[in-house]
């Protein structure tokens, strides 16, 4: 129960059990982020950048209103009209007016976008394998329920 304490370095008890579990949460969160940000800048994308292309992937042809996005991201970034710049600048992604309503601006992945989540699917499911293949099924639905409630359930 003391492991992050010694992580950390940290000689006093934490203030409650609330508040190691919070700072349980972040340390785990930051190092399992540290190890795909780093494949994901080899490839020249960021997490943001790559959650972005996965949803553009999930959309399919048909694309996504490119203020469906940001409801959609793991993490909020509340400048989704700046990280589409820089898809469309790398052409991973591209953006257009749909012809009924002008009002509504379509995102869709481009071919170069859907190679790079090709390249990049293997190498991601290798690093998920790596941090959580040591939990069996029935511990990993545990934690999936206990991080939901940790939440408030929301979607």
């Amino acid at each position: 129960m003391d492991t992050l304490r010694r992580e950390i370095k940290q000689s006093k008890p934490f203030a409650n059990l609330r508040e190691e579990t919070l700072l349980n949460i972040w340390r785990t969160a930051d190092a399992v982020s540290q190890d795909l940000q780093r494949l994901l800048k080899s490839h020249g994308v960021s997490q943001t950048q790559y959650n972005v292309l996965r949803i553009l992937r999930g959309a399919g042809k048909a694309g996504i209103a490119s203020g469906e996005i940001g409801s959609r991201l793991i993490a909020r970034d509340p400048d989704i009209t700046r990280l589409m710049d820089r898809l469309e600048r790398a052409g991973l992604a591209q953006r257009g007016r749909l012809k009924e309503d002008r009002r509504v601006i379509l995102a869709r992945i481009t071919p170069k976008g859907l190679k790079l989540l090709a390249d990049l699917d293997h190498p991601v499911m290798q690093l998920i394998d790596q941090t959580l293949g040591h939990m069996n099924a029935s511990r990993l639905k545990t934690l999936i329920g206990l991080l939901e409630e940790a939440r408030g359930g929301e979607s």
